[in-house]
């Protein structure tokens, strides 16, 4: 049991932050080994590990953001760099607080078809594809059309972004690989979609977060799974810290096409199990 909660709680933290779609592994994987479904308790605590590993590796970035959200407060200006971009994620926020609340049911029924995530792991594996596509031919072109940094995103940049993030509540879209590929898509650098990218996850992830830990203390049931459930927490916090700090230092001058194949290998296994058991 210890085993399966720190394999699964590192599975968790790393596939979260890279672009691999951590729901689509954490539904394909049980399902592929046999093992239980994950019980609510340990859904929320791997949750909460990755969302303390993403507010912990940008906090600084964080207390920037509203100090200068503070800055544009006072002087009724949105002129501070900072204070925009909080306003830009703000947006970019909406498209899946909407999605989430208005199809909830919709995606949780997803969750319980394996062959669905899979067949999303292969759209994941296509919008890799053409997002680098399109991002390599943009730098090759005239410097009028090279890649803008951060503080050149625009609001439709940061509303084409969060819709990305909607689409990705699927199992099997990966969460950060739809938004980076979005914002190379829109014509960022690199390390700036990718930044985005983790900035625009924080309030999400800590926003279901919350939403699951109301449901589990609702439903009680949960102390007797303590020592699981904190070595799943762990293993979550350690492994997202670390996936985040590598996907910004890969991303900057490397392809995402090793993300995008792994996917398709992970996606076809998938649907070839899901025929042979069928």
């Amino acid at each position: 049991m210890a085993f399966r909660a720190l394999f699964l709680g590192l599975l968790q933290g790393a596939t979260e932050f890279l672009p691999v779609s951590s729901s689509g592994h954490l539904v394909l994987v049980p399902w592929l080994l046999g093992w239980p479904v994950p019980g609510l308790a340990f859904d929320t605590l791997v949750h909460w590990g990755t969302t303390i590993a993403v507010i912990a590796y940008f906090w600084q970035d964080w207390a920037r953001l509203l100090r200068g959200a503070w800055y544009g407060l006072r002087t009724r200006s949105l002129d501070h760099p900072d204070a925009r971009l909080l306003i830009l994620l703000v947006l970019a926020t909406i498209p899946g607080a909407l999605a989430g609340a208005l199809l909830e049911d919709f995606f949780e029924g997803m969750f319980a078809r394996p062959v669905a995530a899979a067949g999303f792991l292969l759209l994941t594996a296509a919008i890799l594809t053409l997002a680098e596509s399109a991002w390599a031919r943009r730098s090759s072109a005239p410097e009028g059309n090279s890649p803008r940094a951060l503080s050149a995103l625009s609001w439709s940049d940061a509303l084409t972004v969060g819709l990305a993030q909607a689409v990705a509540i699927l199992p099997g879209v990966s969460r950060s690989g739809a938004t980076i590929a979005a914002g190379l898509g829109r014509g960022l650098e690199r390390e700036a979609a990718a930044r985005f990218s983790f900035l625009l996850s924080t309030p999400i992830i800590l926003g279901a977060g919350a939403m699951q830990m109301l449901q589990l203390f609702q439903t009680g049931g949960w102390a007797g799974e303590a020592p699981t459930l904190i070595v799943g927490f762990l293993a979550a916090l350690v492994s997202g810290g670390l996936s985040i700090h590598f996907l910004l230092r890969y991303v900057r001058r490397r392809p995402l096409y090793p993300f995008a194949l792994y996917c398709v290998l992970l996606g076809v296994l998938g649907l070839v199990a899901a025929i042979l058991r069928g």
